[in-house]
């Protein structure tokens, strides 16, 4: 029996703890606020989406880095082994759209409340309100930490570092995490916030605020070069955009963003060519032959995007339907197939879901997530240089990095 320490009581924390104590470790827990798993609570608008119900080889596809770093721990803990987890300890599940876990309920409290009591009946011990200081190591192992208050030390055989990222500082994620790992020789990469909303130039943005688009399809183009396509949703903000589409890009454009302004392409009516949609404008504009312009695209196109989209084809709003000639039905048809938006930045830390980058990969054991540096130390969760896309897939990375960190810790 080992004596655990695990510093930070969030989804990989508790994970890693629910493993080690019930491998049989003497397992404490140090989480600085008030109550373990805070961030938990604002997940998925605060209904949690505990997992993604998609087969493993799909978990994989939806890491943007360092997949392959996650394929011991994804098979040694499942999104099934999390579902039946929670299930177990009073909080049932369902599945919605896009395979996404959420509790029956749509309380993110009741996953809590569930890992807390497999917590409790595992006999680990929480200190909350504790902050810990530093990392203690002597001669390439880790002997324990130093705690805030008091500077008191703490021995243990080893630690695991669960502290999260810099998203949602107000939740208590200030990158403690990567300083334990600076201070014991780890590279920490680039980091950024990510899945996180886009700021635009165009004052456009502002004018659509509030506006949610289904069904639609966008492009990040730097010149000529796709770098991101996808389907879904999107919504307009007075700042740019955001939405799952959107968030979800954020992590696969953030460094290239950094070096200068990008193009968004939306297709507001993918499903339609552009030959079909200037077939159904055509049909649309004999049915309203005598109306103007501006009264002529409320079936085309929601109430709100009609007059931008006026704008943008360079039609006089004024002009008759029956006197639109067939180059100016197919500037419409561009303005709808490409509505383009020139994205200047990201939203900061307080906005992201997750932080990209963490410490380096290279460094960490990824069959047992020990540090390569330093014997018994642990790294699991998103301080680690891991992150995947919206729909349950991060806080698998974090169950998954956890329990295995949590079970591989010498008796």
């Amino acid at each position: 029996m080992s004596q655990v320490i695990i510093i930070g009581g969030g989804a990989a924390g508790m994970m890693a703890a629910i493993a080690a104590a019930g491998a049989g470790h003497k397992v404490c827990i140090y989480e600085k606020n008030e109550k373990l798993g805070k961030k938990i609570y604002i997940t998925g608008k605060g209904r949690c989406n505990v997992t993604n119900a998609c087969d493993t080889e799909e978990l994989f596809q939806n890491v943007v880095h360092n997949a392959k770093f996650l394929y011991s721990s994804f098979y040694a803990f499942t999104n099934t082994d999390i579902m039946d987890l929670i299930e177990k300890h009073g909080c049932p599940l369902k599945t919605e759209r896009g395979n996404r876990v959420f509790p029956v309920s749509d309380k993110s409290s009741d996953v809590i409340h569930a890992l807390t009591a497999a917590l409790r009946k595992l006999g680990v011990e929480m200190e909350l309100h504790e902050e810990v200081a530093d990392v203690l190591a002597e001669d390439g192992h880790v002997t324990g930490v130093r705690l805030k208050r008091g500077q008191k030390v703490v021995f243990a055989d080893a630690v695991i570092v669960t502290t999260g990222g810099l998203s949602y500082p107000s939740t208590g994620s200030t990158g403690d995490g990567y300083r334990f790992a600076k201070e014991l020789g780890h590279t920490i990469t680039d980091l950024s916030p990510a899945l996180v909303p886009f700021v635009a130039k165009e004052d456009v943005c502002k004018e659509l605020q509030g506006l949610s688009l289904r069904n639609i399809s966008v492009q990040i183009r730097n010149g000529k070069k796709v770098l991101y396509e996808e389907f879904g949703e999107m919504l307009f903000t007075h700042f740019g955009v955001s939405g799952p589409v959107l968030l979800s890009a954020s992590s696969y454009v953030a460094s290239v963003l950094k070096k200068g302004p990008l193009t968004l392409s939306i297709d507001l009516k993918p499903a339609l060519s552009v030959e079909q949609l200037d077939a159904r404008i055509l049909r649309d504009f004999e049915e309203a032959k005598n109306k103007q312009y501006k009264n002529s695209l409320n079936h085309l196109l929601p109430a709100k995007l009609v007059s931008v989209i006026i704008e943008r084809s360079g039609i006089s709003p004024e002009k008759k339907v029956n006197e639109i000639t067939r180059e100016e039905r197919h500037q419409l048809v561009q303005a709808v197939k490409d509505f383009c938006i020139t994205l200047v930045g990201l939203r900061d830390y307080k906005e992201a879901i997750i932080t990209q980058g963490g410490v380096s990969v290279r460094e960490v054991n990824p069959s047992t997530m020990e540090s390569k540096k330093t014997a018994g130390l642990y790294f699991a969760g998103e301080v680690l240089d891991l992150d995947a896309v919206t729909g349950g897939f991060n806080l698998q990375i974090a169950w998954s990095t956890g329990y295995l960190a949590g079970i591989s810790i010498p008796q």
